[in-house]
């Protein structure tokens, strides 16, 4: 449902505004001036705003609306015989003028086109990040519609922006749809993992070293943060970074300044943080784990994820997407999915959210020969004892084969199959680990660590056929 700012110190016009939005079947957002509007325009898909205002008038109106998102169609209402004016507001940025008193059916007129406008304009810069980023982003719920307008408006703004969400809802996808609509979109997208490091080497990979720093330092190497500049630096899990390195990091979002281990040199840096993670950093910060001051530079603006179970009209739509995504990875015919088996994938619970939905549909896939998937293919994927390849390098699973379900709890079984998925992957592509990292939509990084975690040998030789 659209939502239309109405803005107009008259309380007579706000009421013939509010009645003609809600006869069109919209939501309507009424402010008294222009300060109240402010409080109000970042959730409105239009802007009808008289031009003659006290203190802040539409004119200062538009142009604080056009800061915030150039997109956000502004419509002007001014005085019968002030055309003048009205021209001087499009070549500010008003999408259009009505002239007052107003007549129903030319306001109706243009606010439908600019609300058209408005989805166009919405819809063009989420296929231009989709190309960037190189996959297609699946929305179908009210809620991810919601928080990737807010993506939008957030990306061009040069601010940090902390994105929250359990593990696997698409934190990461977040991060790089706010660098792919942003003005920094031509410069590096650089990811930290802060849990994946240990805590001595942190400070190094995110600010770089000298020769010598440290032993094992043979070399001096550029950090995270010199590879971001002129960019974007992702912090993933950013709740795990211990709290000496937290100050230094305050310390570059502060100043733009970092200092390389064992160097006596500050090197400035251009980088916007984005920083992800599946904490409630505020109880952090009570509980003395994560720096008060640090937080409040993070969270400038917070992007909630919402849980899959809270957004279950997407499961359909991202089913089918992840389907085609993997049958044509892995090389298989063209894979389609039962009506029967997508009511189950919607209904069922997935508390291990959209990564869990994407390494079930994967397993599916890669078990399957093609063709269209029924229920019977999701009931053997959830409950199957994790194969082993032939080379042995993923341990069989140690659940009663009488009811593996009941035997493992749900992390074990989730584990099994993400276990499975990359053994069968790996071997697939002959150890290749680069291939087999782009066919799984992982990183090389994140690969190495699954394959230490669940013991899956990295050279699956020449031999190795799935």
């Amino acid at each position: 449902m659209p939502r239309v700012l109405l803005v107009d110190d008259e309380p007579s016009v706000r009421v013939a505004l509010r009645e003609l939005v809600q006869g069109r079947g919209w939501e309507p957002l009424v402010a008294r001036s222009g300060a109240e509007a402010l409080e109000l325009v970042d959730r409105a898909d239009a802007v009808v705003t008289d031009f003659s205002m006290p203190e802040m008038d539409g004119m200062d109106l538009l142009r604080a609306v056009r800061e915030r998102d150039e997109s956000l169609p502004v419509i002007l209402l001014t005085a019968h015989g002030s055309e003048r004016l009205a021209v001087r507001a499009i070549k500010a940025g008003a999408y259009e003028y009505v002239t007052k008193p107003f007549d129903v059916d030319e306001m109706l007129v243009a606010l439908e086109r600019a609300v058209e406008a408005r989805g166009l304009r919405q819809r063009n810069r989420q296929l231009t990040a989709e190309h960037a980023i190189g996959r297609r982003v699946v929305c179908e719920s009210a809620e991810m519609r919601h928080l990737l307008d807010a993506t939008s408006r957030v990306a061009a703004k040069e601010i940090t922006v902390l994105v929250r969400g359990e593990t696997g809802t698409g934190k990461e996808l977040i991060g790089s749809l706010l660098h792919a609509q942003s003005r920094r979109a031509d410069g590096p997208l650089v990811r930290f993992n802060c849990s994946a490091i240990p805590a001595e080497l942190a400070e190094a990979e995110l600010f770089g070293h000298t020769r010598g720093a440290f032993t094992g330092a043979n070399q001096a190497r550029p950090g995270f943060f010199a590879e971001a500049n002129g960019g974007t630096l992702v912090l993933d899990e950013v709740g795990e970074l211990p709290l000496a390195i937290q100050a230094k990091l305050l310390r570059a979002l502060q100043d733009g300044e970092i200092q390389p281990v064992g160097s006596g040199r500050v090197e400035k840096v251009d980088v916007r943080i984005v920083a992800c993670t599946n904490r409630d950093l505020a109880a952090e910060v009570r509980a003395g784990h994560f720096r008060e001051d640090l937080y409040y530079r993070l969270a400038v603006v917070e992007l909630v994820v919402p849980p899959l179970r809270d957004r279950r009209e997407d499961i359909p739509a991202l089913a089918h997407e992840f389907a085609h995504r993997y049958a044509e990875r892995f090389g298989a015919e063209e894979v389609r999915l039962a009506p029967a088996l997508v009511e189950r994938l919607r209904a069922a619970d997935w508390p291990g959210n959209v990564r869990q939905l994407e390494n079930v549909v994967a397993r599916m896939v890669a078990l399957s020969g093609g063709g269209e998937l029924e229920p019977s293919a999701f009931t053997a994927t959830v409950s199957a004892e994790p194969v082993t390849p032939r080379d042995g390098g993923v341990p069989a699973g140690d659940g009663d084969d009488g009811d593996p379900e009941g035997a493992r709890t749900l992390r074990e079984q989730l584990d099994a199959l993400e276990r499975n998925v990359i053994a069968r992957t790996m071997t697939a592509v002959r150890g290749n680990q680069s291939e087999a990292a782009r066919r799984l939509g992982i990183s090389r990084n994140t690969l190495t660590e699954r394959l230490r975690r669940y013991e899956i040998a990295a050279d699956f030789g020449a031999g190795g056929a799935a």
